[in-house]
């Protein structure tokens, strides 16, 4: 281990704190702490004179620029939770709104996202699954499940990456409604697993 890990781990404690305290969530403080590490590797650690201090600076920016955007990502991503998206007691016009709105969030996932972060995204962020639920789900780890879903978020800001196959689209909504509807999120599972897999596959 080197002297960077080990500035890293000693101050791993302080960071978590400082994060949960900004966001409010211990699942979220980690995600945070994880892009903090991400960047202290990236970073030139050469230059920094007290990596606690930057550390600490590092972490308290991340989190506050997620809690500040927090509202902003689920509206980009969704606009609302599923219960919201779905309601079977809706006019059909309004129905048919959030439909749209879901089919265009879905189509911003396929097109910026891998299928992995995809997967992750969309079980994390529409269905509150939990990192290792997501992590048994998706077939990884608990740390890269939370690797995926920091790299998704921040892919989600950027531009487009792939072209959308409108049947694979149509599909992926119809299992995000029928999971949202029912309860019953085996198929949408399978759906977004499926495409990870085809697409290591090729």
């Amino acid at each position: 281990m080197t002297a960077s890990d080990v500035a890293f781990v000693r101050a791993r404690p302080r960071l978590v704190g400082i994060a949960r305290r900004v966001l409010g969530s211990a699942d979220d403080a980690d995600d945070i702490v994880q892009e903090a590490w991400i960047r202290w590797q990236a970073g030139d650690r050469a230059e920094v004179r007290d990596p606690a201090a930057f550390l600490a600076t590092t972490t308290t920016r991340l989190a506050l620029n997620v809690g500040r955007s927090a509202r902003v990502r689920h509206q980009t991503a969704f606009g609302a939770r599923e219960a919201d998206l779905v309601d079977l007691a809706a006019d059909p016009q309004r129905d048919a709104e959030r439909r749209e709105a879901l089919a265009r969030a879905l189509w911003t996932i396929l097109e910026r996202l891998s299928p992995a972060e995809g997967a992750v995204y969309v079980l994390r962020e529409a269905f509150d699954y939990p990192h290792r639920r997501v992590a048994r789900a998706v077939g990884c780890s608990e740390a890269n499940a939370r690797q995926l879903v920091t790299r998704a978020r921040r892919h989600l800001a950027g531009e487009p990456r792939w072209t959308v196959d409108p049947a694979e689209h149509a599909d992926l909504v119809e299992a995000f409604l029928a999971a949202a509807r029912t309860g019953d999120l085996d198929r949408l599972e399978q759906r977004l697993v499926g495409a990870t897999d085809a697409r290591l596959a090729a």
